[in-house]
């Protein structure tokens, strides 16, 4: 039964909810860390992601391969804040982004989505073929955090043995959860953040595919579904948003986990509910350990007057146990 005890972890003073916990870092937290290169790998499809890497000074077998969240990229803090503290333990570290994240438009009328894990197994894949590494982790935040899980969940039998661990944070494993919690009015401001962002690429890929993308009165989209309907589902194949958070939530998969996986998800997190904490499938996988700290926020886990966070220091903590 790998559901961990909570950890004794202590929030900067004045982080004092969820809210702040996951807000302000968003905004302030500021890491020094550059990649070193970035590369361009060509999907089976025609499209693209592009890859940050940052290779240790003495040659490293050992990649952590760090996956954003839903309209994030691989500057974000969480993503370079990870990638600095396992290069000061000896791995390479590689921030991808998905599809249309990177700073240009992907070529493709589709986007990317819960529910297609396909670019991330290239990526890894790439990363063995190319580059030989020997001992992989995969770490994913919120939406990365599915991807994450998904990409060895979903078909455990292409999971090449390279890949060791795999460390999600904040993970809205219940798709229909995390929308339910970020409509109602208390996170309103999220959700207007995401819909603004997502708005802006629905327009431009409305010049690029006229015809197939109709962004006119996308203004009046004020849910998640409503966008989910109108986009996500069409484009990528799902009926209605309702098939599509059915079908593309990770939940239902982590039963087929057949390497150690770490899910930490904050009690506090305003982006989940209870439908997202897979405490049953935890008592039941030996490979799934589920630890749920009181405090953390959504992708916050900031610690008082210290550089790395909370988060930064467990995922190191469970790849050195399973590497």
């Amino acid at each position: 039964m790998p559901i961990l005890t909570p950890a004794q972890y202590k929030t900067p003073l004045l982080q004092f909810n969820g809210h702040l916990q996951s807000i302000y870092p968003s905004i302030f937290r500021k890491v020094s860390f550059v990649y070193a290169k970035r590369e361009r790998l060509e999907l089976p499809d025609g499209d693209f992601v592009d890859i940050d890497w940052s290779v240790a000074k003495k040659s490293s077998n050992k990649l952590v391969i760090i996956t954003h969240g839903l309209e994030g990229d691989s500057t974000r803090h969480y993503v370079t804040g990870m990638a600095k503290i396992f290069s000061a333990n000896g791995y390479d570290a590689l921030g991808w982004n998905c599809r249309s994240c990177s700073g240009e438009m992907n070529r493709l009328v589709r986007f990317y989505h819960h529910g297609d894990a396909n670019d991330l197994r290239s990526v890894i894949q790439h990363a063995i073929d190319q580059y030989g590494y020997q001992e992989i982790v995969l770490v994913g935040f919120s939406m990365g955090g599915s991807l994450t899980l998904r990409a060895i969940a979903e078909f455990p039998e292409w999971v090449p043995p390279q890949v060791k661990s795999a460390i999600g944070f904040s993970v809205p494993c219940s798709l229909k959860g995390s929308v339910d919690a970020l409509s109602t009015k208390e996170n309103n401001i999220y959700l207007k953040r995401f819909l603004r962002k997502l708005g802006e690429k629905i327009k431009l890929k409305a010049q690029l595919f006229p015809g197939q993308i109709d962004a006119s009165n996308y203004d009046q989209i004020k849910t998640f579904i409503e966008f989910d309907n109108r986009y996500t589902a069409p484009l990528h194949g799902y009926d209605h948003a309702l098939d599509f958070y059915e079908k593309a939530s990770v939940g239902p998969l982590l039963h087929q986990l057949k390497i150690p996986s770490l899910i930490v998800q904050a009690l506090n997190d305003p982006f989940l509910l209870p439908n997202c904490m897979p405490i049953e499938v935890a008592k039941e996988n030996p490979f799934l350990f589920l630890e749920m700290p009181q405090k953390g926020g959504h992708c916050g886990f900031m610690l008082q007057g210290q550089l790395h966070t909370w988060a930064e220091n467990r995922a190191v903590e469970f790849a050195n146990n399973y590497c």
